[in-house]
């Protein structure tokens, strides 16, 4: 069965979205807190439910990503977690052959549990260990109050910051800037460290905001923290959605768990709305504005509903595959790159400052994703820099450092665009083991735990802080320049998305105009040290892309009679032989325009199989099945007929070896550096072409004659 076929499926069999009961979408919570949920037979409302789908196979991933299910960023090797609003969402699976085994089979049971553990470690503590000492979840007023009482509190090292788009709901969005001489326009390379573009991903927030407590606490008592804001400018903005964060945390904050009559577990408030939101507030494209409370009258199931996906609407790859052009779905990528106010808050950051790291907070899975987040992307130009800033941050947290396309492939995400787009080294941090755990898993995860202790989180962002400071891993223009004069680094560009998928088809890629536009001014002295990111954006670097051989190094073709329609298959062993091969591909033919489909299986020396790539092409398709880098031993390719009169058909398995590398890119880009005086008004204009471990010495004698300095 097609993806469309499967999309139109879903949409049939689940209800609409206001009749659904338990819209919750949590994750498991710690074994040793809570007792075992209750059977089927026991649950008293509809429960979604949390379930481990069995992804062996690229194939397979693709496949997940394209059904158009609320899938949660949990996945290792050979799975991918995605939360069930119902029946029609297993059959989904079913129908796709997805093989799946339930985690948690009431999410809303164990989410209300979370909540008691939460109260209870509150009521335990006079306060946590955490910096600002917090002991349960903020709410937004809380957020801002914090960013408020660290600004108070810290005149000169804290300065308080609103992005320049305001939220449909007419809500600004807040952040600090911490570094030694705040208020300073100096040289510093930036790091920044945002959290909550997925509104039920409640930590991020939580540990942003904690490492700007930190910072500001511990400058001059910490000496590694105060030469690090001696040496670069920190931004934190916890709560990047801000109406989409309101409506989650007023919802979650209220399920309850009670004990019925008859001494069974039930969730009295078991329709906790928009707790598990994960898009922000857009009630339609095209919408403008958005009346106050419209978002929290219109009700979420987890992660669908109204909204955008804010990690799909960037301009990075965007309207490529693991985005959804279906507005319902939990991965819409809006009508357009930066369609959405808050994603042009984020763009307009970090086009106006030399942001050399950042970090974009999510839940859940313990991972530390780097670029590309798309597979057909190839590694990055600075892949062993980016594997190896990874590998020092997972060192402290504990996480698994890899590229982010191997959880699944999305396009439209915040680093895919920043790294791309400017060359500061961008991460996303998945943090914990669920949306939103028991306040106390956040300290642990922020202090570490364990193994450990001591370092959590907390060191990570500082190895990340390190980062951002190192001239090693950025570039550096210094030279001389007339005091007080205020310097520019501008470069404006075009950058293609990925051709655009639809329902109808995949167009055109778009082209995107950016502009990088940074300013400093010259201190006492005359003399400049500007930290900036490289001057050729790593899109339009040389990189290499891996490649297969034009020609098979085996192949077979097998001919057979068309099995019986609908429950009928015929399987044939093929052997590769061959080790170090780059691909399998099986090719199913035959010769009626109907339906046929393809499965791929490994036999082992037992003769069990296991399924190892899949195609269910739509009505009229014939069918292609990829296995990327082919163990030597036997496969199982099996015909199934799905609804095909055809009487025979072929299949055809073919080897391909290693082809060369695809060499992409190769251009040298510059920025342009000007010098203008106080009255705004430009006195010279410079090219500068610097690479990342670089510095460039640009002395601006033409503008220090024309301001009368020398």
């Amino acid at each position: 069965m097609s993806q469309d076929a499967l999309a139109r499926r879903r949409a049939q069999s689940r209800p609409s979205l206001p009749r659904r009961t338990s819209a919750v979408a949590a994750i498991a919570l710690a074994a040793a807190a809570f007792t075992a949920l209750p059977s089927a037979a026991e649950e008293t409302v509809p429960a979604a439910q949390l379930v481990r789908v069995s992804t062996p196979t690229w194939a397979e991933r693709d496949l997940l990503t394209g059904l158009g299910l609320d899938l949660t960023e949990h996945g290792g090797p050979g799975f991918v977690e995605v939360v069930l609003h119902g029946a029609g969402d297993a059959d989904v699976l079913r129908e796709a052959g997805l093989d799946f085994t339930v985690e948690i089979p009431d999410l809303a049971l164990a989410w209300a549990r979370s909540n008691q553990a939460s109260a209870a470690y509150a009521a335990s503590v006079e306060s946590s260990p955490l910096p600002s000492g917090r002991d349960t979840y903020r709410s937004l007023e809380d957020y801002e109050a914090d960013l408020d009482r660290l600004a108070r509190a810290h005149p000169g090292l804290v300065k308080p910051i609103t992005l320049p788009h305001k939220t449909l709901e007419g809500r600004t969005v807040r952040g600090v800037e911490i570094t030694e001489n705040a208020a300073a326009t100096d040289g510093k390379p930036v790091f920044l460290l945002m959290g909550l573009h997925h509104v039920r991903e409640w930590p991020g927030g939580e540990h942003a905001v904690e490492f700007a407590f930190d910072l500001a606490q511990n400058y001059g008592q910490d000496e590694r923290i105060t030469r690090l804001l001696r040496s670069a400018r920190v931004v934190v903005v916890p709560v990047v959605n801000p109406d989409g964060y309101a409506t989650s945390y007023a919802d979650g904050a209220l399920l309850d768990l009670r004990e019925s009559d008859d001494g069974g577990t039930v969730t009295i408030l078991g329709t906790p709305g928009n707790a598990y939101k994960r898009k922000n507030c857009r009630p339609a494209d095209g919408v403008t504005t958005s009346p106050a409370g419209a978002c929290a009258a219109a009700k979420s199931q987890g992660g669908f509903g109204i909204g955008v996906d804010l990690n799909r609407n960037y301009g990075g790859f965007w309207g490529g595959p693991g985005a959804s052009s279906t507005p319902a779905d939990p991965t819409y990528r809006g009508e357009a790159p930066f369609s959405e106010p808050e994603t042009r808050n984020v763009r307009d950051l970090v086009s106006s400052r030399q942001v050399t790291t950042l970090i974009s907070n999510h839940t859940f899975s313990n991972l530390v994703l780097r670029p590309p987040a798309l597979r057909s992307a190839g590694d990055t130009p600075d892949e062993p820099a980016y594997a190896d800033l990874g590998a020092r941050m997972a060192a402290n947290n504990g996480y698994t450092n890899q590229k982010s396309f191997q959880l699944y492939d999305t396009t439209g995400g915040t680093e895919d665009w920043s790294y791309y787009a400017t060359g500061g080294l961008g991460f996303t941090f998945e943090i914990g083991e669920e949306f939103h755990p028991p306040y106390n898993r956040v300290v642990d995860h922020y202090l570490g735990a364990g193994d450990f202790a001591g370092k959590g989180n907390r060191e990570a962002y500082l190895v990340a802080l390190e980062s951002a400071a190192s001239p090693a891993l950025h570039s550096v223009i210094a030279g001389k320049a007339p005091a007080g004069a205020t310097l520019t680094l501008e470069k404006s560009f075009a950058t293609l998305t990925s051709p655009v998928e639809s329902p109808t088809g995949t167009g055109q890629p778009i082209a995107l105009q950016d502009r990088l536009a940074t300013t400093m001014t010259v201190p006492a002295g005359g003399r400049y040290e500007w930290h900036v990111n490289p001057s050729t954006r790593p899109v339009v670097m040389e990189r290499r892309l891996k490649t297969t051989a034009s020609e098979p190094t085996a192949s077979q073709t097998f001919s057979g009679v068309a099995p019986t329609p609908v429950i009928g298959h015929v399987d044939h062993e093929f052997t590769v032989t061959a080790a170090d091969q780059a691909l399998l591909q099986v090719d199913l033919t035959w010769p009626t325009p109907d339906d046929m489909d393809l499965e791929v299986y490994r036999k082992a020396a037992d003769g069990t199989l296991t399924r190892v790539a899949s195609s269910g092409n739509f009505l009229g398709e014939k069918e292609t099945a990829v296995l990327e880098s082919p163990e030597p031993g036997t496969y199982v390719l099996r015909v199934i007929n799905f609804a095909s009169a055809s009487p025979t058909y072929e299949v055809t398995a073919a080897v391909y070896g290693a082809g060369p590398d695809q060499v992409v890119g190769g251009l040298v880009e510059n920025w342009t550096l000007s010098c203008a005086g106080p009255d705004g008004t430009v006195h010279e204009r410079v090219p500068v072409v610097v690479d990342r471990g670089q510095q460039a010495k640009v002395d601006l004698k033409k503008c220090a004659t024309a301001l009368g300095r020398r």
